[in-house]
């Protein structure tokens, strides 16, 4: 079933997306330079892409940087003026995503921020208010970078949570996994929080049986 998840995404790819040099060559210099395999997969990188377009965002906030295949999207989507500000945690990952938004002509619109994440977010204020985020960082942590989120976003805000169904382990009450109890603790967050509406959407394809989350800050 795999193989054929694979060959679908691939079908999606190559109808609707086309070949693309910049978006390429980062997974290439991301490999070479030792990151792991784990970026959004090309017709994912598409949907952020649309999805900020379509949330007319003019500043995007992403929570897990990389080698920055999702950001050179996010970043595209952007208009002239537009910002986006991303959070990583390692510095080699930092110096691999700078040399792929120099590559991808974006990386006058990106602003990344190294350290740990929730260090990072809880020194942002003051500044204008997030109009998208993309959150795709560990998953411990999630139901924290939610509240971040829209802490530092406004009503209308698109919040999108990357990993949240993990092959079903979601669904695993008695699973040790911090990354699984993470995810289940934002699910409990979202369910209960009057400031968001949000759903949830089961994936398959080149990244297997996932899922994210689609929320909006009321």
């Amino acid at each position: 079933m795999g193989e054929r998840w694979q060959a679908v995404d691939d079908y999606i790819a190559g109808k609707l997306l086309g070949a693309d040099g910049a978006l390429a060559a980062a997974l290439v210099n991301n490999g070479a330079q030792g990151l792991p395999p784990i970026d959004v997969s090309p017709a994912q990188g598409k949907m952020l892409f649309l999805l900020a377009q379509v949330a007319g965002a003019k500043r995007i906030l992403e929570i897990g940087t990389l080698g920055g295949y999702s950001t050179i999207w996010l970043a595209r989507a952007l208009p002239d003026g537009g910002e986006l500000v991303t959070l990583e945690l390692e510095t080699h990952h930092a110096l691999v995503a700078r040399e792929n938004l120099e590559n991808a002509g974006v990386s006058g619109k990106v602003d990344i921020r190294v350290g740990p994440a929730a260090d990072s977010l809880a020194a942002m204020t003051g500044e204008a208010p997030f109009d998208f985020v993309f959150i795709d960082a560990d998953e411990q942590n999630n139901a924290h970078y939610v509240e971040e989120a829209i802490r530092l976003g406004r009503p209308g805000t698109t919040l999108i949570v990357d990993n949240v169904v993990r092959e079903g382990g979601v669904l695993d009450a008695a699973s040790d996994d911090e990354r699984i109890i993470g995810t289940r603790a934002l699910f409990d967050m979202l369910s209960t929080d009057a400031r968001l509406d949000a759903t949830a959407v089961q994936t398959v394809g080149a990244k297997k049986w996932d899922g994210f989350v689609l929320a909006r800050v009321r």
